[in-house]
């Protein structure tokens, strides 16, 4: 978070503040609302303790270079970035938070399709099924595969 303060001059030589203005900086990754309410439903099904957070990461794979893992968690781990949306608390490993950081995660269904759906603005480019991505620097997985989609 960035912090500004104004200040103004309270007597000669004397400096005070008077207003904290704050600004946040892009948020990690964001979960809408409808994406939240989806996630809940599933956690629900899952065993007690289990699910107690949706995990977020990146890693090498697809055919754009690196996918999307989405799944549930018993909880963070050290170094995780840790967020909450909607009432569902989320986590993201700091390998992955480059890649991730503002990206939205939201659900849709439609006759076209249904499911998670990632909007990157890291990405340069993605795969036509969406579950992959490649970013702007080039940088990908040499590892990874072909689309499973």
């Amino acid at each position: 978070m960035l912090d500004a303060t104004t200040l103004f001059l309270d007597r000669p030589g004397t400096l005070t503040d008077v207003a904290t203005i704050e600004s946040t900086d892009t948020e990690l990754v964001t979960l809408t609302e409808r994406a939240a309410a989806k996630v809940r439903a599933l956690m629900a099904l899952e065993p007690a303790g289990e699910a107690e957070v949706l995990r977020i990461a990146v890693q090498g794979g697809g055919c754009g270079g690196f996918e999307y893992a989405l799944g549930f968690d018993r909880g963070a781990v050290e170094e995780d970035a840790e967020l909450e949306f909607h009432g569902v608390r989320v986590v993201v490993d700091s390998a992955s938070a480059r890649y991730l950081k503002g990206a939205t995660v939201d659900f849709v269904e439609s006759l076209k399709e249904s499911g998670f759906k990632v909007d990157n603005p890291n990405a340069a480019s993605s795969c036509g099924c969406g579950h992959s991505f490649q970013v702007a620097d080039g940088e990908a997985d040499t590892h990874g595969s072909g689309c499973s989609h």
